[in-house]
């Protein structure tokens, strides 16, 4: 792979929306698959983001309007944030507050119909009171077997926290939301960012190996590996030089990407860079 930008922030616009510069405007990929397929659950969102993005351009809808952007999920108990109504309200008031809502609204969205942001928001807010009964059933992992939660690693404190937002992606996934992204250490200039010291990628190998290990075995079991595509990727490389004695500078011209399921046929290395792993020497991307 190799991009145009070497520095995060636009080299993230660019590997998500295909476009250069720092302009908002351009549609990120989750986007254009929301726009373009969807949704096949009608109960959850049709693009998802786990995990903290390096730049809020990885979730944006651009030109194509909010109503395709990224909605935040975490694991745990509250997937979304503010997703539940008060405690203590009964079923019956919720229902009765929202028909009093739904009618004071009526006259503002005839009047503003045509007001794409007014509309997306419209949709949001159905869209999270179906939520409120599917997504707590969807981060809840205790119908997972301890063999699947080993697999992901939720038994050791060094790949719990990501293993379960793969888990997480996986429920998901099942239930028919087409597009999830999984951030890992984002942020721009934190975790992966290795100027100091290329040490500092130990723990975070060690924190994700294991769980994308049992998210491509868990797909596989379940079945689910043939339709279901994984791409992993950052924004850049780091150089095959040293930077501040043990650290790696940022590398745009060479650095690798994987794909697997989705009829992605495995073994195959397509591609490669020089010989000090600098550029991208032949069939760059």
């Amino acid at each position: 792979m190799r991009c145009h930008e070497g520095n995060h922030f636009p080299a993230v616009i660019e590997t998500c929306t295909g476009h250069r510069g720092r302009a908002f405007d351009h549609p990120s990929f989750g986007a254009w698959v929301s726009h373009a397929l969807g949704s096949v659950n009608r109960n959850l969102p049709t693009f998802v983001n786990i995990g903290r993005p390096s730049s809020p351009v990885q979730l944006t809808g651009g030109y194509l309007g909010p109503g395709v952007s990224a909605t935040p999920f975490q694991a745990g108990p509250i997937p979304v944030p503010n997703l539940h109504p008060p405690a203590g309200a009964s079923a019956r008031e919720r229902d009765r507050q929202m028909e009093v809502l739904e009618s004071m609204n009526a006259e503002f969205r005839a009047r503003h119909a045509l007001q794409s942001d007014i509309q997306a928001r419209t949709r949001a807010y159905e869209l999270a009171a179906r939520m409120q009964l599917s997504a707590p059933e969807a981060v809840d992992f205790a119908s997972e077997p301890e063999h699947v939660r080993r697999l992901y690693g939720l038994d050791d404190r060094h790949t719990e926290a990501f293993g379960k937002q793969l888990l997480l992606a996986r429920r998901l996934a099942e239930r028919g939301v087409r597009y999830i992204q999984v951030c890992h250490a984002g942020g721009g200039n934190e975790g992966w960012d290795a100027h100091g010291d290329i040490k500092t990628h130990k723990p975070l190998c060690r924190a994700t190996d294991r769980p994308i290990a049992g998210l491509l075995r868990d797909l596989r079991q379940r079945g689910m590996l043939d339709d279901t595509l994984v791409v992993w990727t950052s924004e850049f490389g780091r150089t095959p030089w040293s930077q501040n004695t043990t650290g790696r500078d940022h590398n745009p011209k060479g650095y690798t990407a994987w794909l697997a399921g989705g009829g992605i046929q495995g073994g195959i290395v397509h591609g490669a860079t020089d010989d000090v792993g600098y550029r991208a020497a032949e069939n760059p991307h």
